[in-house]
């Protein structure tokens, strides 16, 4: 893990003089403060959280009103109210720019002070949020909204198994709120569906560590109702926050999360690749591709193929980042899109709340090449966390099954090149390469236009999403390789 640490140029640890300045931050909210502020202390207010989470940056409040609609806020941790815009604090979370998540610890962008602590909307303490409140009717419908810094007190922190349960059962403590809530996240839900949005949510891998860090098992993450019902009121802040700035007639300087339309080739490639497994897609239509993607997620959904099919369909999108530029979010469907709700771990979330804060006192525009220039730095420093976090995450992988060395598995064939098929173990996600000298009982010779494996003496044609049982025959940590024996094709 440091040898990750040091290839991906992650820090350490935070300096002391980063660490003492945290400190000397106070922690109490004074009255004049309250009342500059909304006070929605006496608000029902509750997090929803992982199980082992130790910062909580988000919560929900809700109030039902006497026109039969409802008052729903979104409350984030107030970290622009903590962190100075100039001074070694700020610098340090701005070149860090994101938290990032390897599998066995966490490299916060804040001090743990700031972090688990005093942004941490803990249960039963009051807290600084900057908050979006919404009247919402039943069907998530937003009547009203309202942006701006509040103070909050979380009656409860719920985990998302809790919270699941009370879905489930329709019983259990605020067992009305979140109930309410569920069906208002489904109603949004099914509209940004429609309006072309992708469910692109796959399985995450996560891993049960023993008290070394070595790992003894692994097992799935799946989303649920209560992962869906806080991601759909965080897509609403994020939209609604975007909205409130970009659709001014002079839309001022702002900092949005941008996603560009696919690339027409491998739209293709994905329409070719998807008519293997029996789906018929039209030709792809300017203004058409979100669609027709839509439509093939759902058509493949519990099949054997979802998995595999979902994989090539997010190859085929452009990356998201942050921009000035606002081009919309295509992978979302959404036309203006930011990123308000994780002020925590993400730099452009707190430059968000600063912009935001500074055009609802009725200041000017800030000029918009400042601004780029620390997007482009933020997008840099999220995709170094995102290949920092896949490195642990196989570096686990391998570990975990380098004590099963000659132990057969099943799996899915997840890519091919000249050099052999790389297979995924199901269950748990791990991915390794069968060698063309690995692949016994025929010579195998690989088709790029075809983008499969065929056999010379049988003609047996191997491709993506097809299912084998391989060997495992090495595990390298150190290359973070593991290496197959293809056994048998299904």
């Amino acid at each position: 893990m440091h040898a990750i640490m040091v290839e991906f140029g992650l820090p350490y640890e935070f300096p002391d003089e980063v660490e003492e300045a945290a400190a000397q931050i106070p922690e109490e909210i004074t009255k004049e403060e309250i009342a500059k502020r909304r006070d929605m202390r006496k608000v029902t207010t509750f997090t929803i959280d992982p199980h082992d989470a130790k910062d909580f940056d988000d919560a929900i409040s809700y109030e039902k009103l006497e026109n039969g609609n409802y008052e729903i806020g979104v409350h984030i941790a107030d970290v622009s109210h903590y962190l100075p815009t100039k001074g070694i604090l700020q610098d340090e979370a701005y070149k860090r720019a994101t938290s990032v998540y390897l599998v066995d610890r966490t490299i916060p962008m804040l001090p743990e002070v700031l972090s688990n602590n005093l942004c941490s909307l803990r249960p039963n303490e009051d807290k600084r949020c900057f908050s979006a409140v919404f009247e919402m009717d039943e069907k998530g419908n937003v009547k009203k909204e309202w942006f701006g810094r509040t103070v909050i007190h979380s009656n409860h922190r719920f985990t998302y198994e809790q919270a699941q349960e009370v879905i489930e059962t329709g019983k259990g403590t605020l067992s009305e709120e979140i109930v309410t809530l569920d069906k208002m996240a489904k109603a949004m839900r099914s509209r940004r569906m429609k309006k072309g949005g992708f469910d692109f949510s796959t399985e995450e891998v996560k891993f049960q560590l023993d008290d070394n860090g070595k790992p003894v098992g692994v097992y799935l993450k799946v989303m649920k109702d209560s992962n869906q019902l806080i991601e759909d009121f965080m897509l609403l802040a994020n939209t609604k926050v975007a909205e409130f700035i970009g659709k001014k007639q002079k839309p001022k300087t702002f900092v949005y999360r941008i996603h560009d339309e696919p690339d027409s080739e491998k739209v293709m490639k994905l329409r070719d690749f998807a008519g293997r497994f029996g789906y018929k897609l039209p030709m792809p239509r300017e203004g058409e591709v979100g669609k027709m993607i839509t439509k093939l997620l759902k058509d493949t959904k519990d099949k054997p193929e979802e998995e595999v099919i979902k994989i090539m369909a997010i190859r085929s999108m452009a990356k998201a980042e942050y921009s000035t530029d606002n081009i919309g979010h295509y992978g979302l469907g959404f036309p203006h899109y930011s990123h308000f709700t994780s002020p925590i771990r993400r730099y452009p979330d707190v430059m968000v709340h600063r912009l935001l804060q500074q055009y609802l006192d009725g200041k000017p525009s800030v000029k918009s090449e400042e601004y780029e220039i620390k997007c482009k730095h933020s997008s840099i420093q999220e995709k170094t966390a995102a290949e920092a976090e896949r490195a642990s995450i196989k570096y686990k992988q391998v570990e975990f099954l380098l004590s099963r060395v000659g132990e057969n598995f099943q799996g899915m064939i997840s890519g091919l090149s000249n050099n052999g098929i790389y297979v995924e173990l199901d269950g748990n996600k791990c991915e390794g390469r069968v060698s063309i000298e690995a692949m016994k009982g025929d010579h195998y010779s690989f088709d790029e236009d075809s983008y499969e494996m065929i056999g010379r003496r049988t003609g047996q044609v191997l491709s993506l999403g097809d299912r084998v049982d391989v060997k495992v025959i090495g595990a390298d940590l150190i290359k973070r390789h593991l290496d197959f024996e293809l056994v048998e094709v299904h």
